[in-house]
């Protein structure tokens, strides 16, 4: 509960500084106080992107392996020093940011240069995330010591599978800060090489985004079903599409540098390759989800195509919030098709159409599934009860989240495709005819903002009255059990000696050669450039 009360208050504050943004690109509002656009981007990215979804997802998992293996005093323990460690690394980053020490985005592109304590407050954040993934593994072995030839549970086993991702993509970020970062922003060494750090930051970048969507992957395997009144359509279906994810969601970086020079195009097109890989346990997830659902309906005696979908139950918010989710990632992962192909990428890249995807795949698909989960999970761990009040209040607060969504990121696509920058303050670029054409869709993503912080408002509400103050009783932990007729789950798949050896090739035949070349062919090093541009 710990993490989560950090995630809802980091929504809370990451939220305001996302309306501020879209009514600062209206261009009908001034930032009061000398406020800088920038140093309030970053505080909604940090926030949102880093600190609402790690401590969620960390706080989540743990309630599954608890669940489904146990925890021990001393893995609790550990568990403490993760949050702690955490909290004071985001503690430190967003008092710099605040400070308007750091306005340097959540991707922290050099040469732009914050304060020391911004790096380290990350680094915090990061060895936190790597304490708990320790425990979470150390939870999987001593479950498999006690229980040898059986197959751990399945939520167990994507637990460790989504950390063992993070832990190895993480470690190209923490080489970048520690070794490269840092000694840079304490002035120790005069210049960095720009290339290594963007290609190193991508190594994690890319992978984070499955490090976010993987845990709505598991409710929505495991937890769905058990809520809609069905089972698991495929025990193995679904530990394969996670193996499969942790292969190809890290080696897959440089398709955010399409168009970034100095690296060779060979290397591009393999990433873009492998990158396209990763379509295939996405469509494996939506055919298993589907077929639940269908599975489940005509147990129920719906006929007809589509008679399944009556059985569904559209009045309860642990299914309609992450449904809604489910279906964002439609044209969510479409939109991730054409930021990955190189020449669609090339319209399309650094437009503010990449916000719009982003925030239709992580705003929407990841943040519903977590606040469908938040419905049952919060009033679970502290003794109360999602009440009918409660449930119908949640709908309304999908709903909006739905429209404000739909309406901020349509516009959001559409006035990339019209060539609108993405990270960018409001300009009318001296009059130009084509800044022109973006003014209607920049007030529409002003107008689905306010909505969504409407819906923002809303859930950090409901979750006060869940955690504390919602009638005392006993909310369902809903685990599905799987289909008695579904094939057996082969023992291979267990072999994690195997699938992080074969994670590991991938990884070093993607990237050798590609940061061997960025090291001996290095641009010139850049010095730093502190906020506002220009003073270095």
């Amino acid at each position: 509960m710990s993490f989560i009360y950090v995630a809802f208050i980091a929504l809370l504050i990451g939220g305001l500084m996302g309306l501020l943004q879209v009514l600062v690109r209206s261009g009908h509002f001034t930032l009061p106080a000398g406020i800088d656009y920038y140093q309030v981007l970053t505080v909604h990215g940090v926030i949102l992107a880093l600190v609402l979804t790690t401590f969620f997802i960390i706080g989540f998992q743990f309630a599954l392996m608890g669940k489904t293996v146990g925890i021990s005093d001393r893995q609790r323990r550990l568990g403490w020093l993760s949050f702690w460690t955490m909290t004071i690394g985001t503690a430190i980053t967003a008092t710099t940011i605040l400070l308007g020490k750091a306005s340097v985005l959540y991707t922290f592109y050099a040469p732009l240069q914050a304060h020391p304590a911004f790096y380290i407050g990350l680094t915090l954040v990061i060895v936190g995330s790597w304490i708990a993934a320790f425990v979470n593994f150390h939870q999987l072995a001593v479950w498999k010591k006690k229980h040898p030839g059986e197959k751990s549970p399945l939520l167990a086993f994507m637990v460790c599978i989504n950390m063992a991702m993070w832990l190895i993509c993480s470690i190209g970020v923490a080489v970048s800060v520690l070794f490269h970062i840092i000694p840079w922003s304490l002035g120790w060494i005069p210049s960095i090489n720009v290339l290594l750090s963007r290609t190193l930051f991508w190594y994690f970048g890319h992978p984070l985004v499955y490090f976010w969507l993987l845990p709505a992957y598991m409710a929505w395997y495991a937890i769905i079903p058990k809520i809609i009144g069905g089972k698991i359509f495929s025990d193995a279906l679904a530990r394969l599409s996670f193996v499969l994810f942790l292969f190809f969601s890290i080696p897959v970086g440089l398709h955010h540098q399409l168009t970034e020079p100095g690296l060779d195009s060979t290397w591009k097109f393999i990433q873009v390759v492998l990158t396209l890989m990763v379509v295939i346990p996405s469509l494996m997830t939506a055919f298993s989800m589907f077929a639940t659902f269908e599975i489940t309906g005509r147990k129920k005696g719906y006929g007809g195509l589509f008679g399944w979908l009556k059985h569904l139950p559209w009045k309860d918010v642990r299914f309609v919030a992450p449904f809604v989710g489910m279906l964002a990632f439609i044209p969510g992962g479409a939109g991730g098709i054409i930021n990955a192909s190189h020449q669609m990428n090339s319209l399309v890249h650094n437009t503010i159409w990449v916000t719009g995807h982003f925030h239709l795949t992580v705003a929407t698909t990841v943040v519903l599934t977590f606040f469908g989960v938040a419905y049952w999970l919060i009033p679970h761990l502290t003794g109360r009860t999602l009440t009918k009040s409660i449930n119908n209040l949640g709908l309304v607060q999908t709903y909006l989240w739905a429209i404000g969504m739909t309406i901020m990121s349509a516009a959001m696509h559409i006035q990339g495709l019209l060539g609108g920058p993405r990270r960018s303050n409001f300009s009318d670029y001296g009059g130009t005819e084509q800044a022109a054409e973006w003014g209607w869709y920049q007030l529409a993503q002003a107008i689905g903002g306010s909505i969504l912080f409407i819906a923002i408002i809303l859930m950090v509400y409901i979750v006060a009255k869940l955690a504390f103050f919602a009638p005392k009783g006993e909310e369902e932990f809903p685990i599905a059990e799987e289909e008695e007729n579904a094939e057996p789950t082969p023992m291979w798949l267990e072999n994690w000696k195997l699938w992080i050896a074969i994670t590991i090739a991938l990884i070093l035949f993607a990237y050798t050669v590609p940061i061997m070349d960025v090291i001996q062919n290095a641009p010139p090093g850049s010095p730093p450039f502190d906020w506002p541009i220009g003073n270095s």
